[in-house]
């Protein structure tokens, strides 16, 4: 038992997973090629069966080491789904499962500390988003309806109904040929268009979309500082606990000393 969880927590192991991962990811994109695949198919499929084979195992491992615990972890629990999905047979009906076995890279999220802790204050910050995204959404329908109804009828590729005006409005938020390809073409129909487009970019670029990466951003320092904050309290405790144990010595000494003093 206790070889079996000193494997599995071992760093060793955990970088030997990374880099079967990656590998495995590389193995992968090779696979994409026709002339790679027809060459070194036979290769491909024995190293994933390897793959698959040594993630499995590291799941029975992890599952037998951490036992009923391992299913309260979510990480563990996307580990598990991703071998599982691997597991399944690639054969007719199952087609699906053998593009979602490149899921497997995301294994490498939870290997890796830092990437684990972007995800997680990503999933932190999706209310804020959430609200953001709702107001960027009323920004745009706002916008599209009055699209539509300005250059619907010279542009009607463009901004011919509302979910044509949408995706253009969407195309020019993230500055795709926005000016040449689109604005540009309007006000040689309608010369004042730049009062319409330039407000939307500058609020719906610079403004919204930034918000997001602040919150983002702001999100990733608070959870800096939380690990600064138990970092600085575990450093603490340890100076604590070292103090108490150099006073207890102390005293000891001072015992013993005086115990010879009186011989």
């Amino acid at each position: 038992m206790q070889i079996v969880h000193n494997l599995v927590k071992s760093s060793r192991f955990q970088n030997f997973i990374m880099g079967l991962i990656v590998l495995n990811g590389i193995t992968m994109g090779l696979e994409s090629s026709k002339s790679m695949s027809l060459e070194y198919g036979s290769l491909f499929s024995l190293f994933n069966t390897f793959v698959v084979a040594v993630f499995t195992i590291e799941i029975i491992l992890r599952i037998y080491v951490y036992k009923a615990s391992f299913f309260k972890d979510p990480w563990s629990i996307f580990d598990f789904v991703i071998v599982a999905i691997s597991l399944v047979p690639a054969n007719a009906g199952f087609e699906i499962f053998r593009v979602l076995r490149v899921l497997r890279l995301f294994r490498l999220i939870t290997v890796v500390p830092q990437m684990r802790k972007i995800v997680v204050a990503l999933l932190k910050v999706i209310p804020g988003i959430g609200s953001i995204a709702a107001l960027l959404t009323l920004f745009f329908y706002i916008f599209a309806i009055m699209s539509t109804q300005l250059f619907g009828e010279k542009f009607p590729e463009w901004f011919g109904t509302l979910g044509e005006s949408f995706y253009t409005l969407f195309q020019i938020m993230t500055l795709e040929s926005w000016s040449m390809g689109i604005v540009r073409p309007i006000m040689e129909v309608y010369p004042l268009a730049w009062v319409f487009f330039v407000p939307f970019i500058f609020i719906s670029t610079f403004i919204i979309v930034n918000l997001i990466i602040a919150i983002v951003v702001d999100a990733m320092n608070d959870m800096n500082a939380a690990d600064e904050t138990e970092q600085q309290e575990q450093i603490q405790s340890n100076t604590d606990e070292l103090q108490a144990e150099v006073l207890k010595l102390r005293n000891d000494i001072q015992e013993l000393k005086s115990l010879l003093e009186q011989k």
